[in-house]
């Protein structure tokens, strides 16, 4: 059997700490490295700074194959292939901002020949700049399609891997690919640029799918058809398949928002009006403020009235809040002069400092009791256990609720006297 591949991971958010986790149960011995400090003591103490299922344990059985320091150099000593999983937030003019990537760069100069994997989603040309400004460094294009959630399942069983290399890079290329033939995916060979660009374009189409099919949910709601029904029907059609087709109250995330934004910018700096996305983006931030209307219905003016929302996050099985759909109906609700309730199972603390104006609940009953509306957010399970017809209804002054995600049983929350609302049903 060859040696395994010694590999660095620089960064240790979402994608780094899965990335070399994960490798390192595949048998690689791998040097994680972050620029915060802090970050870097908890996990050497065995803390995971981020909640995702399984990846606790998974570094637990891992921990003499992972390491966790803050110097590049240490890194760069022990590793060939390195891995760049830094942050490329939007900046305000929608690019993508590279200073992090490109810090990274600068800090590898003069650390010896090494090839930097890039994990990071970067604009489609980013590689060719790297190549051309940096001299004698390898460069591959691996980008990531892990699920927030699920990404300890995703890197373990992907759809496949996209693995993009040019010319004195290539021999790179077949070294990042046999790290995952392990696992049995279909392995994408490409050039840099096309491999930069089915990133973008895979959660772009994504995206477009949501807020396709939460547009038919909307129409579906004045013409007295059911969604639920409509995605089902639709989705048996094997060409287009049944998976981001749940209408509900818009996609958040680190990716979506940022990877259409930053795919609508690149083709605008070309000279291309994408107007698809710019279609999509604007029926994403509509629909996450189609909810203050439906209150507005069932409760009139909200000033002062308490509306509980169930669940932070931008999706279950996760504590992250970037670019969450609570957050805009959060701020909304208070725009509109009501007291904001929320709770989350796991990422509430998180979002403290940003809901500052609102109460955090340490339990759903709590956000619950004396509610004039519930707005179900984030689908986690423990929402559809509740005792909605027992303690809920008798907690709430008035038994409204406006289900963002058609996660909830309908029929047995009507019955039990709620005045219950979905979407696109």
């Amino acid at each position: 059997m060859p040696e395994k591949e010694p590999i660095g991971v620089i960064g240790t958010g979402y994608v780094g700490l899965v990335q070399g986790t994960c490798l390192a149960e595949l048998g690689h011995e791998v040097w994680c490295r972050d620029i915060v400090p802090d970050k870097i003591d908890a996990l050497n103490r065995g803390e995971v700074p981020i909640y995702e299922p399984g990846l606790a344990e998974l570094i637990e059985r891992n921990r003499e194959r992972l390491h966790f320091t803050t110097d590049m150099g240490e890194v760069a000593a022990n590793a060939e292939l390195l891995f760049c999983c830094v942050d490329t937030p939007p900046t305000y003019s929608g690019d993508a901002d590279l200073s992090r990537v490109e810090r990274v760069v600068e800090e590898l100069g003069g650390l010896g020949r090494h090839a930097l994997v890039m994990k990071s989603t970067v604009p489609v040309g980013t590689g060719r700049t790297i190549k051309r400004d940096h001299d004698g460094l390898g460069y591959v294009s691996n980008p990531e399609f892990l699920k927030e959630g699920s990404a300890v399942h995703d890197f373990m069983h992907p759809d496949r891997v996209v693995v993009g290399a040019d010319g004195d890079s290539s021999d790179y290329g077949d070294r990042v690919a046999a790290l995952y033939e392990p696992l049995g995916a279909p392995i994408v060979r490409t050039d840099v640029a096309s491999a930069e660009m089915v990133k973008l374009a895979s959660n772009a189409f994504l995206a477009t799918k949501i807020s396709f099919i939460n547009e038919i949910a909307n129409v579906s709601e004045e013409l007295g058809a059911d969604v639920t029904e409509v995605a089902r029907g639709m989705g048996l059609d094997s060409r287009i398949g049944d998976r981001f087709l749940q209408a509900g109250i818009g996609y958040g995330g680190s990716c979506f928002p940022k990877d259409v934004q930053a795919l609508k910018q690149l083709a605008g700096n070309t000279g291309y009006h994408f107007q698809l996305l710019t279609a999509v983006i604007e029926v994403n931030e509509l629909q996450k403020r189609r909810t203050i209307g439906k209150l507005q219905k069932h409760l009139g003016s909200l000033v002062r009235k308490e509306i509980a929302l169930l669940g932070v996050a931008f999706k279950p099985d996760t504590d992250d809040i970037r670019e969450a759909t609570s957050l805009v109906l959060a701020g909304r609700l208070r725009g509109e002069g009501a007291r904001v309730r929320v709770y989350d199972p796991v990422a509430a603390e998180r979002a403290r400092d940003v809901l500052s104006y609102a109460e955090i609940c340490p339990s759903a009953m709590k956000a619950l009791e004396g509610a004039d509306a519930a707005v179900l957010v984030t689908e986690w399970p423990e929402f559809r256990e509740l005792d909605w017809a027992g303690a809920v209804k008798e907690a709430m002054r008035q038994p409204v609720v406006i289900d963002g995600r058609n996660f909830l049983d309908r029929d047995a929350l009507r019955a039990a006297g709620f005045t219950y609302e979905g979407v696109g049903r």
